[in-house]
């Protein structure tokens, strides 16, 4: 195995991920609104912004779910147990005592297992929640009349809220992950460029080298 740069995040992938963050933050600050926590914007404005992110999200979410399922991307999210303890080990203890990260990424697992554990349960769990239970929510007055559904909508609300907090957990463990280990920057730059440092096979740096040469920044 070999150290090289190589072009790990797509033009869409990084498209993804930084809309993705926009239309989250822009669902949990109007949801937070919403919810009586501020006052920064009226109640109605609210409500639109709320509604219109999140359709936009459940777009974005099915364009990311037919590229990753048809670019074989869909690999990186497998979960394993080889290493995970070891990273686990690390962010409860190494971390605080200066050890490297036990992980280093390869060309078809950039994600370590924890990440990839994590993300997968984002995308199949947390994500499906919210979008079920928002849409449900907003289609109320179509399936909502009637005596079998009596207080299903305050559940609804209830499990949609709880998702939510979910996800701003997830996003403030992101962040404060993003400030260990390397400097922060170095962290972020990857999802800007596209571009990290992967552990190769010679079978792979020969793939790239012939097949796709974009990818890969050899050392002069």
């Amino acid at each position: 195995m070999s150290l090289q740069k190589v072009k790990v995040f797509s033009r869409f992938e990084r498209f993804w991920h930084w809309t993705q963050a926009l239309l989250i933050v822009t669902l949990l600050f109007s949801g937070a609104g919403i919810h009586g926590f501020h006052q920064l914007v009226d109640f109605e404005t609210m409500v639109w912004f709320h509604v219109i992110s999140a359709l936009d999200l459940m777009v974005l979410w099915t364009f990311a779910i037919f590229w990753h399922l048809t670019t074989g991307n869909w690999r990186h999210y497998m979960p394993t147990s080889n290493g995970l303890f070891k990273v686990l080990r690390y962010y409860a203890w190494g971390i605080f005592l200066g050890e490297d990260h036990p992980y280093r990424k390869r060309f078809w697992h950039k994600h370590n297992p924890l990440q990839a554990l994590s993300y997968l349960a984002l995308k199949l769990v947390l994500f499906p929640l919210l979008w079920l239970t928002g849409l449900a929510y907003l289609l109320y007055g179509f399936w909502g009349q009637g005596a079998l559904t009596s207080g299903s909508l305050e559940w609804i609300a209830t499990l949609h809220t709880i998702g939510a907090y979910a996800m701003a957990v997830f996003i403030i463990i992101h962040v404060y992950l993003l400030t260990t280990g390397h400097s922060t920057i170095e962290h972020i730059k990857p999802m800007i460029t596209g571009y990290d440092e992967v552990d190769l096979s010679e079978a792979e740096e020969e793939y790239l080298e012939q097949d796709e040469p974009g990818r890969i920044i050899k050392d002069k």
